[in-house]
């Protein structure tokens, strides 16, 4: 799907029918975040899916959109099945199944259900969710979340935001996300989505979401700082996982100048500040992306790099396999962390610190 062609046509549909009048597993010993009102699709009103609806997963990331449609002052209840009907019927007009975002977010804080069996899978206990048509490139792996209105230079209101923020909250932890898996539509796609002023805020809203996941959020995890001149396995490392980033970075373990360009050019992408200086903001914009079984790539060399310094027996090969596994849950469990085999921040921080 064009992401442009399809931001522009869905604003100028919405907008028009406005001016007529016309929503990580959690942290040892933190909370449970509770599960919030979601508005199912019969109950908004959706017509049935033109097409069966295809059950994938797990997750691996959480895309956050704009509708690119007016930022309109009616925040009622009723409003919010308007503009979740407004998008199916764009969407069925393109020729998709159904509609493309598994949940939506009104201006007004109500969160909806979009693509048909997405509460299935989110309360299923199986960590499922339907096949979606909102990111070209993520479609497969990734949880789709439209925010209605338009985020260039305004930014959410406050209810939406909240709303927002449990969302993603509740499906961290029943996916097993880390909140750095919380991430824009443009950092996959070629698009504007979801805004610039919208693109801006992640960074808080995954301080906002990571919070809400634990309790408070006030403990930081134990990231190296690398800055030009280091050397060693750290080093590898974050080579390895800004090419699995796709930016050109030596793989030698020294902190040279083109891996100082690579660095400021990932914070670029991420909106952080591009000092050139890898430190917990970079670390977690994700750098450090969370690997698991049966992913293969750079990301799992730099992985199966940490895991050989810290004494494991692995192969370095790219390749994440039952052994890379079994040394992942012995490291998690000799340093006391939640032992499921994936690699996410928590685990990330400890191989490099």
């Amino acid at each position: 799907m064009p992401a442009i062609t399809r931001r522009t046509l869905l604003g100028s549909a919405l907008g028009a029918a406005a001016l007529t009048g016309a929503a990580t597993r959690n942290a040892p010993g933190a909370a449970a975040v509770e599960r919030p009102s979601i508005i199912g699709t019969a109950t908004w009103g959706a017509e049935p899916a033109r097409e069966p609806i295809t059950m994938v997963g797990p997750p691996r990331t959480i895309v956050v959109h704009h509708t690119a449609s007016a930022n309109v002052s009616d925040v009622s209840q009723q409003a919010a099945y308007d503009i979740a009907r407004q998008i199916q019927q764009w969407h069925f007009a393109r020729g998709w199944a159904d509609t493309g975002q598994h949940f939506t977010v009104s201006r007004g804080g109500f969160v909806l259900e979009g693509r048909h069996r997405t509460l299935e899978g989110l309360d299923g206990g199986q960590r499922q969710f339907p096949l979606g048509a909102h990111s070209l490139s993520q479609n497969r792996t990734a949880l789709g979340i439209e925010n209605q209105g338009t985020y260039t230079s305004a930014l959410p209101p406050a209810a939406q935001w909240q709303s927002l923020v449990r969302l993603c909250a509740f499906l961290c932890q029943t996916y097993a996300l880390a909140p750095s898996a919380i991430q824009g539509h443009r950092t996959f796609d070629s698009t504007d989505c979801p805004g610039d002023a919208f693109f801006a805020e992640l960074p808080r809203l995954r301080t906002d979401v990571a919070a809400l996941l634990g309790g408070g959020g006030t403990t930081q995890r134990p990231w190296p700082v690398l800055r030009p001149g280091a050397t060693g396995f750290r080093v590898t490392c974050a080579q390895r996982l800004l090419r699995q980033a796709g930016h050109e970075a030596p793989t030698g373990g020294v902190f040279d100048d083109p891996t100082t360009a690579a660095v400021k050019a990932f914070q670029t992408s991420r909106s952080l500040d591009p000092d050139g200086v890898v430190g917990r903001l970079t670390w977690e914009a994700p750098l450090a992306l969370t690997r698991r079984n049966g992913d293969r790539g750079e990301g799992v060399r730099a992985a199966q790099t940490a895991l050989t310094a810290r004494g494991a027996s692995v192969t370095v090969d790219g390749i994440f396999g039952s052994g890379t596994q079994a040394a992942v849950e012995r490291f998690q469990d000799a340093k006391g962390l939640t032992v499921d085999g994936v690699v996410g921040l928590d685990t990330w921080s400890r191989l490099l610190a």
